[in-house]
């Protein structure tokens, strides 16, 4: 198993203000003794604008060697192709299929998306709907990505549309393609199945939680972000990030289940949001170490 850090914790929160830049953060997780980088695709890091020709992508490879780093996913911006509007599904297609073809030069084997809009932001008769707009543009996304050995996953989390576990499964069983996986984030599925955070009608958790959880999507988990929870929200959107033993999370019961997950060749330390990213790269990977060992 090899370890990563996500590279937009380096620019979210109060980081946003003063971003580190990619050199600087590569730099950084190196000097910590991580595997590897997960990219994110936001601006002030590797946006497809900015490293959209042959030379600047062999830039970034030779960045990335130089510090003996692997990649393990990129996290584009998608911020603004929403999925519920007919008109921008093309557009967001052809940006996934941008998308694909700079993770498949850089090769990096994976590519997080979202539902992008907003628990909430549709009506009860219109979430049928909704899910079969997102499952088919999913599924056409994951087989033009199968060719480049480019996996789609699917980061559900409070933030975003579609957060209850049995929506989770229901969903991920819409889009049906063997290229389109979980992306299993343990702060925002504690959120999810133990605290049922945003979600729309009434609360959904797990009498198991987190544990559970893992059960049921057991088969389609494609990538895991290991971080721990508090049950509260940032900003009240999205799941707080807390450093990896400060939270509720029972990592020692949740180990053998994460190590048994099939196809899993990275875990990514995601400290989104913190303001004590650099203090925490080096205790996270030890942390992560001892889990493994």
């Amino acid at each position: 198993m090899k370890v990563s850090f996500g590279s937009w914790a380096f620019i979210f929160g109060q980081h946003a203000a003063r971003p580190v830049g990619f050199v600087e953060a590569v730099e950084r997780i190196a000097q910590a003794g991580y595997d590897g980088v997960e990219i994110s695709g936001f601006a002030p890091h590797v946006t497809l604008e900015d490293y959209a020709t042959p030379e600047a992508r062999a830039q970034l490879r030779r960045l990335l060697a130089d510090n003996g780093l692997g990649v393990s996913g990129y996290v584009p911006d998608l911020t603004y192709n929403n999925l519920l509007s007919e008109n921008k599904r093309q557009r967001y297609l052809d940006r996934l299929a941008r998308c694909v073809e700079f993770c498949h030069e850089i090769g990096c084997p994976a590519l997080r998306v979202d539902t992008v809009a907003a628990p909430g932001s549709i009506g009860e008769s219109e979430v049928d709907e909704a899910a079969a707009r997102i499952a088919a543009v999913w599924r056409e996304a994951a087989a033009k990505a199968e060719p480049a050995k480019v996996k789609i996953l699917w980061e559900f989390e409070p933030g975003f549309l579609f957060n209850k576990p049995s929506e989770v499964v229901s969903l991920y069983e819409r889009v049906g393609h063997a290229n389109f996986y979980i992306l299993f984030d343990l702060c925002h599925a504690y959120m999810s199945a133990v605290m049922g955070a945003r979600q729309t009608g009434d609360a959904e958790t797990l009498k198991g939680g987190v544990g559970e959880f893992l059960d049921i999507l057991a088969g389609r988990i494609g990538h895991v972000h290991i971080v721990d929870a508090d049950g509260t929200l940032y900003g009240e959107e999205t799941s707080n990030h807390v450093p990896l033993g400060d939270g509720v999370i029972n990592f020692e019961a949740l180990r053998g289940k994460l190590r048994a997950l099939p196809g899993i060749n990275w875990w990514c330390v995601d400290l989104s949001f913190r303001p004590d990213t650099e203090k925490l790269l080096a205790p996270s990977l030890e942390f992560v170490r001892r889990l493994l060992r």
